[in-house]
């Protein structure tokens, strides 16, 4: 009878990354939730597999092979109470630091605590008996593969991260019978490179994304402007980046049309910083991270190689090729044609980055709250000494007008200007009500909604004004009423202005852009239709017109029509 893999896609992962990584040798304790697993590798010629029947006694067994071969090894054992014998033997891996790797399978996480025989709950682990430990679900769509593909790549490279120790998987099961996979298929590899084994970069379009990214220094700068230099790369920026070197790509403009300019698809992306800001369409074929952290973070689920080193060190390291640079005139050309195309746009938001960006005294900081303003303020550029900040972390409204006056307060010396949305505003307010130094510049767009919810390409657009009340929360906080917050003001020592239209807002853009001896706050008030109106021009200066395109725009221009009829 001819054995073959399991068709059970996570533990096919598994198999192939346990190759791919060189780990060969498991202990395999008796059962039937790792039949999958066992049936898969017990006819591999790869692999090298011990039998023990007592868990406990094959977890001691795993620290002595480890510490003998040098090299990791593997558990797999079955559900019920099985996993639980492996505890003194991990804990004796822990404080060995031994690279052994526990596979514990498992039935549907929906049957932990609904009293289905020989189902318990491994979601927990203690703290000394696994460096870490993880959760691998049946695979039902390409983002779990990807996920799985992540997590394992990950758990298996823990096993040396740092001091070596071992490592969990709670791998479930479907308790597949058929084992037809003939050929073991290949999955993608994340290695991590600390100090050898330096990867050649690619040939090709190179994009260094930046996250939420501190201030560079000027030797930072230079060592990717050298790089970008012989590289043939760009740096694909938002605002929070904070990158002000040669090769700066604000990408959002660009790479927001229904055309691409080119600008959108690289061979590789070099992503460097922490969450980013905006969400930005560009496509690379593979990612590498640079982080001194050497974590595993894989947004794009692209990921193959994890650089633990400082930014500096990775750039200098990979400058030197003399590539030469095409990409940055591609970009900074595509930047130019649609500037040179901007549309009149309505009162909005939008239009008022475009006429305040630039102006932006040098040498300031600038706080945008999520998330149509940190959208629409990435549009255009400000001076390239400003510092760019926005609550990216987590990515709420709550806490964005606090951040802002915390950075105030700690440099009184420099000017600090915020762009913030009226719920995001109100949601927040009560910080106006500790001391406020005179540094701060607020910028109230109070347009009586969640405007996100309501721009034409939002998905929310599809329930037309039925996504007021419950979605995007229209006619809160006074619902535009012009004397709450002048009254507050007026209140708290902050100096107001007010504007309903650009005549209005070119009146006192001056006086808020100005020094001042107290805080200052510009309420404007838009509209959410304008807002919608002013995202979309800017986004079809360069039109896709292709049938596939055409029918994408017929659809939207449907939603439109029903928000405009209300119907």
């Amino acid at each position: 009878m001819n054995h073959y893999y399991t068709d059970e896609i996570n533990t096919l992962v598994l198999i192939s990354l346990l190759k791919a990584h060189g780990i060969r040798k498991v202990i395999a304790s008796p059962g039937t939730t790792n039949i999958s697993f066992v049936g898969s590798i017990q006819f591999d010629p790869y692999f090298e597999i011990y039998s023990a029947v007592d868990e406990r006694a094959a977890a001691f067994m795993a620290c002595g092979l480890a510490e003998e071969a040098n090299e990791p090894v593997v558990l797999t054992c079955t559900g019920a109470t099985a996993s639980r014998n492996y505890i003194p033997g991990l804990t004796e891996a822990y404080y060995r630091h031994l690279p052994v790797l526990a596979v514990t399978s498992t039935q549907h996480e929906g049957r932990v605590g609904n009293y289905v025989a020989q189902v318990i709950d491994r979601s927990e682990q203690f703290p000394d008996m696994v460096k870490k430990s993880y959760q691998i679900p049946t695979v039902h769509c390409e983002e779990d593969k990807q996920y799985t593909v992540t997590a394992i790549n990950d758990a298996i490279l823990e096993l040396h991260h740092g001091e070596n120790g071992p490592v969990h998987i709670n791998l479930f099961t479907t308790f597949s019978n058929n084992f037809i996979t003939r050929e073991l298929p290949s999955y993608r590899v994340i290695h991590r490179v600390i100090n050898e084994d330096f990867p050649k970069i690619p040939k090709g379009n190179i994009g260094i994304f930046v996250g939420a990214h501190e201030k560079f220094t000027a030797e930072e700068t230079a060592a990717i402007d050298e790089f970008c230099k012989t590289n043939n790369a760009v740096v694909i920026c938002d605002q929070i980046s904070n990158y002000r070197g040669k090769y700066r790509f604000l990408a959002n403009f660009v790479n927001s049309q229904e055309k691409d300019l080119g600008t959108r698809k690289f061979d590789l992306i070099i992503y460097i910083g922490y969450v980013h800001g905006a969400y930005l369409n560009f496509y690379g074929k593979e990612t590498w991270r640079v982080n001194r952290d050497g974590v595993i973070r894989d947004p794009y689920r692209n990921l193959t190689y994890v650089f633990e080193m400082e930014e500096k060190d990775f750039f200098e390291r990979y400058t030197g090729n003399d590539e030469g640079n095409t990409l940055i005139k591609i970009c900074d050309e595509a930047v130019q044609k649609l500037e040179k195309q901007i549309p009149e746009l309505p009162f909005s938001n939008m239009w008022i980055a475009k006429e305040t960006a630039q102006n932006i005294p040098e040498n300031s900081v600038l706080h945008l709250s999520i998330l149509n303003t940190l959208r629409v303020w990435n549009y255009f550029e400000t001076p390239s000494n400003v510092l760019c900040y926005s609550n990216s972390g987590g990515y709420g409204i709550d806490g964005c007008v606090s951040s802002f006056i915390g950075s105030a307060i700690a440099n009184k010396n420099i000017e600090h200007f915020m762009i913030v949305g009226d719920l995001s505003f109100f949601y927040d307010i009560d910080t106006l009500f500790n001391e406020i130094p005179a540094n701060v510049h607020f910028m109230l767009i109070n347009n009586g909604v969640g405007t996100e919810f309501k721009n034409y390409n939002h998905r929310a657009a599809y329930f037309g004004e039925d996504a007021d009340k419950f979605m995007a929360a229209k006619g809160h906080n006074g619902f535009k009423n012009p004397d709450i917050v002048r009254s507050i003001c007026d209140n708290l020592g902050i100096r107001y202005f007010s504007a309903v239209n650009k005549e209005e807002f070119i009146v006192h853009k001056d006086n808020w852009l100005s020094k001042s001896n107290a805080p200052v706050l510009m309420e404007v008030f838009t509209t959410d239709k304008d807002e919608s109106d002013a995202l979309r021009l800017m986004n079809s200066i360069e039109r896709d017109t292709s049938m596939k395109s055409k029918l994408k725009r017929s659809a939207v221009g449907r939603i439109a029509k029903k928000i405009i009829r209300g119907s």
